[in-house]
């Protein structure tokens, strides 16, 4: 499904992603862990195409496409979702609204009817509140219910691969296994759809059975295995690996 060759990727005339090589497969869940600043995000970012990260060399490809010279959207219309770690607060627009638009952009010929019908059914299955998606976009949210406002979107759009930058960021533990069984759940009802999951702690794989574990240290990939590797760096720390 997606297949990174020798990725170098800069930012301010910055070489920040050096020769990274990654495969993800349909259905396959992909864990990326590494200290601060080790380019995890700015991968994430890359991927998705933000015009401040700029594609130096390398191979960028998704189901045997090029995305090096595409824009956010065209990569979005492909299947490629982003959940954000800080998501934008967007006061004024209801998540319903929104969450419409999203969801006649890819089935045009729907009614309003069969969209609500739609939501309730993902609401009730994600446990979301009701009220939630008749406020402004993540306006004065609580942390937990940014997130879960993230799956809600990746629920309607059924992308084929969504990357997690850090999902599990500022929850507390309820709010955690809130959203990480609306990830499961949407998981379950899709098996091909593939996670590239960042995050710096282990609590979230509690949750979560990864196929793969990859640790990222000054812009490249150095380690990459299964879960017994979250358990190392849990003992030993990044500077061993």
């Amino acid at each position: 499904m997606l297949s990174i060759k020798n990725l170098k990727v800069s930012t301010d005339k910055k070489i920040i992603l050096q020769d990274v090589t990654l495969n993800i497969k349909p259905g396959e869940v992909h864990v990326i862990m590494g200290p601060n600043g080790s380019g995890k995000s700015t991968l994430a970012l890359a991927l998705m195409g933000h015009p401040k990260y700029k594609f130096q060399s390398g191979e960028i490809k998704f189901e045997k496409k090029d995305l090096d010279s595409l824009s956010v959207d065209q990569r979005a219309n492909l299947g490629i979702f982003l959940s954000f770690q800080n998501p934008t607060e967007i006061d004024g627009v209801t998540l319903r609204d929104f969450l419409y638009q999203i969801y006649i952009s890819k089935n045009p010929n729907t009614s309003i009817a069969d969209f609500e019908n739609l939501l309730q059914e993902k609401i009730k299955r994600l446990k979301i509140k009701d009220d939630l998606i008749d406020r402004s976009i993540n306006f004065k949210l609580s942390g937990g219910e940014k997130k879960l406002s993230e799956i809600l979107q990746l629920s309607i759009l059924q992308p084929k691969l969504a990357i997690l930058d850090e999902i599990d960021s500022g929850l507390d533990i309820d709010a955690l296994k809130n959203v990480c069984e609306a990830i499961v759940n949407e998981k379950s009802s899709n098996p091909n759809l593939s996670f590239f999951i960042i995050t710096h702690h282990k609590r979230i794989l509690n949750h979560i059975e990864p196929n793969f574990v990859h640790v990222m240290k000054h812009g490249k990939i150095v380690k990459s295995g299964g879960i017994n590797l979250v358990h190392k760096i849990e003992k030993e720390g990044y500077s061993k690996i």
